[in-house]
């Protein structure tokens, strides 16, 4: 009796080791389930962020917008989505780590109640030792250390998987981080070229303006002067034109003058009884003549002009005697300013009595 005693402890302790490595083994797939799905979960926003982040890499390779008010907003808009992408990922990620550690709690929960339950087995079956034969005890003593060493085995695994997964998300963590840090940097980049593609805007639009207004006032400036140019050229013309009608005049004057002296002259001789002239030139042409008389009406003498076929005859008088056209020939020969050296006094016969 003693011996089934012993033999069925064995059989029922070497049970209960299989079945507890069985649920261990259980809960740690059901453990590594949630694991998984917790980081399709966590990196399917991941994805959907890299998805947000070649986007934004593709917006930044787009070609800059004329507007830079609309492109501050759609990066400001981009910069708010990604943050608030990053923050649902840390939170899923908070949440898988809670989790995790709920899991490891239970986990820890159950193997202990599981060692409870062998430690209790244990001795119950170490209180029946006795009966049991020498051969059941070494086997139930070498399955519970199999059952133990795997149970070792299997909480060291699970550690090294345990600490594998933690390094990961520490690295995923960090590669997340050094994402946002260069997202950051791109944006900077992308704000820093808005900032010189307005400023060289706003250089080019100044410099047009400047360019413009130079222009402009060059062209003022050269309509002025050619207004000016033109105001002098009607100036002098009509100064050509005044002074053409002043010469005209002075010229139409002077040949009614000289006509009118001629006339006087002729009526003298032909017409006057005074016979006595002091003739004080024989000139070449008419323009010789004029200079001479000019000379002579200037000190106050009366002068006459007669064309003979040698020239113009130029003569002071008449006067009614011989002495009073001598004394004025004197007068003529003594002026220096004159230059009528060769003056002679002449009997003037008029025409009509020659």
């Amino acid at each position: 009796m003693n011996n089934k005693q012993r033999w069925m402890g064995g059989v029922v302790l070497l049970g209960g080791g299989v079945l507890l490595a069985a649920l261990l083994l259980k809960g740690k797939e059901e453990i590594h389930q949630t694991q998984v799905e917790t980081q399709q979960k966590v990196q399917q926003p991941a994805k959907n962020n890299n998805s947000s982040n070649q986007a934004g890499e593709l917006v930044q390779l787009q070609p800059l917008a004329v507007d830079v008010e609309t492109e501050k907003r759609l990066l400001e808009e981009q910069r708010r989505a990604r943050e608030k992408a990053v923050a649902e990922q840390e939170a899923r990620a908070a949440d898988f780590l809670a989790q995790q550690q709920q899991a490891e709690a239970a986990a820890a929960r159950k193997a202990a109640e599981e060692y409870a339950a062998i430690n209790a087995r244990r001795n119950a079956a170490q209180e029946s030792s006795d009966n049991i034969p020498p051969e059941m005890s070494d086997q139930a003593k070498a399955a519970a250390q199999n059952t133990a060493q795997k149970t070792d085995d299997q909480k060291k695994s699970d550690q090294q998987k345990l600490d594998a997964e933690k390094k990961l998300a520490e690295q995923k963590k960090q590669a997340e981080a050094q994402k946002q840090a260069e997202v950051q940097k791109a944006e900077q980049k992308r704000a820093d070229e808005l900032k010189k593609q307005k400023d060289a805007e706003a250089k080019r639009k100044g410099e047009q303006e400047r360019q413009a207004a130079e222009k402009k006032a060059a062209e003022e400036k050269q309509r002025k002067l050619e207004a000016e140019k033109k105001a002098a050229e009607d100036k002098r013309k009509a100064e050509a034109e005044k002074k053409a009608a002043d010469d005209k005049k002075r010229k139409a004057e002077e040949d009614a003058k000289k006509k009118a002296d001629a006339d006087k002259a002729r009526d003298l001789l032909e017409n006057g009884d005074k016979n006595w002239m002091v003739q004080v030139a024989l000139a070449a042409n008419q323009a010789n003549a004029d200079a001479v008389v000019s000379k002579l009406r200037a000190k106050g003498y009366k002068v006459t002009t007669s064309p003979t076929s040698k020239g113009i005859r130029i003569m002071v008088g008449p006067s009614k005697s011989r002495e009073t056209a001598d004394a004025a020939r004197k007068k003529i020969v003594s002026d220096s300013s004159l230059n009528m050296k060769s003056a002679w006094v002449i009997d003037w016969v008029p025409l009509d009595q020659r």
